[in-house]
């Protein structure tokens, strides 16, 4: 079994940088995909600086869609503990079309538009998540880790379909070898750092009162 563990990725910040009224779902979902955009990004070159070949161009983005609906299926459960069945499916959409908004300008730049009459690039991710996410709603949370303050901790299967799905988008050689790293070091990273955002987001500390510059006599 061959299992790279890069250096810790540093921690994301994810409070709100003001103080004020409770934050609708749509606003919560506009920073979570942020958020979710960045530890795809992070999930994918720390694959590469493990000695994955993610090769760029459409390689690349075929990855990237994969760990971002990984990303949304984990998310959308974590929602659950913290939000009322109207306002989860509020946030999960919204947070599914900032991130195809998100994807499709990165898409559009570096390998052009779709072809005219072909889905855009957003369309595309919008039509992955309809249809694997409801493949990750049959798994469920691992039973043998405590629920912790989000409430979710994908089980084996949730991991292990994350992996399987990643194996076409690496070379041959890689394939092999995705499993192991993906389920023992990349997926849990991943989720741990969307655990600590969304409690972060929902649960914001009062920041603390910035010290004056002077002294006095």
């Amino acid at each position: 079994m061959r299992v790279h563990t890069p250096p810790p990725t540093p921690r994301l910040k994810s409070q709100w940088f003001r103080a004020g009224p409770a934050k609708s779902a749509e606003q919560q979902a506009s920073a979570m995909a942020f958020i979710v955009w960045r530890v795809a990004r992070h999930t994918l070159d720390r694959m590469r600086r493990a000695g994955f070949d993610v090769e760029v161009g459409t390689p690349y983005f075929a990855f990237l869609r994969e760990v971002l609906v990984f990303l949304v299926a984990v998310t959308d459960r974590i929602a659950h503990a913290r939000l009322d069945a109207a306002q989860r499916l509020v946030f999960t959409a919204a947070l599914a079309h900032h991130l195809a908004r998100i994807l499709q300008d990165n898409e559009d730049d570096l390998l052009g538009p779709s072809a005219p009459g072909e889905p855009s690039h957003a369309d595309t991710f919008i039509d992955l998540v309809n249809e694997v996410t409801s493949h990750y709603a049959e798994f469920g949370a691992d039973p043998s880790l405590p629920a912790g303050d989000a409430g979710f901790h994908p089980d084996f299967g949730f991991l292990r379909y994350l992996g399987r799905r990643l194996e076409p988008t690496l070379p041959e050689k890689d394939r092999r070898w995705v499993l192991d790293q993906v389920m023992a070091v990349e997926a849990p990273e991943a989720v741990a750092m969307v655990q600590r955002s969304m409690r972060d987001l929902f649960e914001p500390v009062a920041r603390r009162p910035r010290r004056n510059g002077t002294t006095g006599d």
